[in-house]
């Protein structure tokens, strides 16, 4: 059995044979600590325990907003120049902190030993920490690990390290059971609930979501699950769940009103459900989500957008802007092209796209400059000297910050392109 289940095939070729610029150079990207702000709102009985720097703390609550009265489910333990200088035992340390943590928090139910720079730079073994501190606390909390670290990766792939340490702890399905479908990807509660009732209003039987609110809600897999991707920047932890017997089904990405129909439409023929069940359920989301993306169109549509390698959310977005709103792509650039993954985005780009793929950011800076879009999309760093030099730029880390998936959202996704052009505008006046 294939571990892909293909049921709409691609209208057009669109980039799926165009050639790719690859660049290896000075890249400019938060690291994978990040994600760990939108799950830990995500997993409600979850803690993330970041093991890093004075840096990696002061990252986390800059990012999340925090205020320092709050009691966050996220904190990090600090190495400092003893753990660095080898006068105390790290695992001692660590084993000492977890477990005044536990004690308390007696709401933890799954405790991410969360790795980082500084912790691999030293070689920390935290599976062997976890693997410990799992049989201790065990049956109570459940003790997991994965790596945060930004040496070699983008910020979203935090989330996918997470996603793809939970699979292995997952249920297995019974034996025999009826197919499931398995929506992948951290979203936000309210447009987790939306996608739930149109799933049931086209009349999907099981339909589960990865990561559950809760640990003790989270999804049995096997071979009956089919699995839906509702992010794009999630390729180990789908690798992880064919490894467990789950098929992936082929869709484009649900952002805007093309892209979630033809994603609703993948899942409910996975399930062996006719196409009119989902015309009929998805008409009203869908007319109203045309007529609120109508009134945004004006404001972008013709506008040249290039797009700095930031999130591995670029080519869906791209083509929802493109297809959608009518706007022009000067370049679309992402840290990871997985063309599998994005094939059927792939196909509905204009053909005459430029696909970059990784950073060599002065090289990329050199383009962007010379092609004068009239908005940008890149990373916080980037953002105030390209707005010095008279470009309009939208920050790129907003739209995983944002829930922008599904029918109710399209027009907030829209609009966080609109806004900063809205802005320049009045500025200029």
């Amino acid at each position: 059995m294939s571990p892909v289940i293909t049921l709409r095939p691609a209208e057009a070729t669109g980039c799926a044979q165009a050639p790719v610029l690859r660049e290896r150079g000075q890249r400019e990207v938060f690291c994978g600590l990040t994600g760990i702000v939108w799950l830990h709102r995500k997993i409600q009985d979850a803690f993330f325990l970041v093991v890093g720097s004075r840096t990696c703390a002061h990252l986390l609550q800059s990012a999340a907003g925090v205020m320092i009265f709050a009691e966050p489910r996220f904190a990090t333990a600090i190495i400092d120049e003893r753990d660095l200088a080898g006068l105390a035992d790290a695992h001692e340390e660590l084993d000492r902190v977890v477990t005044r943590l536990l004690t308390r928090r007696g709401d933890i139910r799954t405790l991410f030993l969360v790795g980082s720079c500084p912790s691999e730079v030293i070689k920390l073994d935290l599976a062997r920490a976890a693997q410990r501190l799992s049989q201790r606390f065990a049956p109570q909390v459940r003790v997991l690990n994965y790596s945060g670290s930004g040496i070699e990766t983008t910020f979203t792939q935090g989330e996918d390290a997470c996603l793809a340490t939970l699979v292995p702890e997952l249920p297995a399905q019974a034996p025999g059971a009826e197919p499931s479908l398995l929506v992948v990807g951290a979203l936000a509660d309210v447009v987790e609930d939306q996608f739930a009732r149109l799933f049931a209003a086209i009349g999907v039987p099981s339909v589960h979501f990865l990561p559950a609110r809760r640990s003790d809600s989270m999804p049995a897999v096997g071979p009956g699950t089919r699995f839906l991707l509702a992010q794009p920047f999630l390729a180990d932890t789908a690798r992880a769940l064919i490894g467990r017997g789950a098929q992936r089904v082929a869709a484009p990405f649900p952002l805007g009103e093309e892209g979630t129909t033809a994603w609703l439409h993948a899942g409910a023929a996975a399930m062996g459900l006719a196409a009119d069940r989902v015309e009929s359920a998805v008409a009203a989301p869908r007319a109203r989500t045309r007529l609120a993306l109508e009134r945004l169109k004006p404001a972008l549509a013709g506008k040249r957008i290039f797009f700095f390698p930031d999130s591995q959310l670029e080519v869906p977005i791209a083509r929802f802007l493109a297809r959608e709103l009518g706007m022009r792509l000067t370049e679309v650039g992402t840290p990871y092209l997985h063309r599998e993954h994005l094939a059927e985005e792939l196909a509905w780009l204009p053909a005459s796209t430029r696909l970059s793929e990784g950073q060599d950011v002065e090289r990329q800076l050199d383009r962007c400059r010379t092609l004068e879009p009239d908005l940008v999309v890149c990373g916080l760093g980037l953002a105030n000297p390209l707005e010095a030099q008279g470009l309009t730029t939208k920050w790129a880390i907003e739209l995983v910050f944002t829930p922008i998936h599904g029918y109710e959202q399209a027009a907030d996704l829209a609009e966080l392109f609109a806004r900063p052009l809205r802005r320049r505008k009045l500025i200029a006046a």
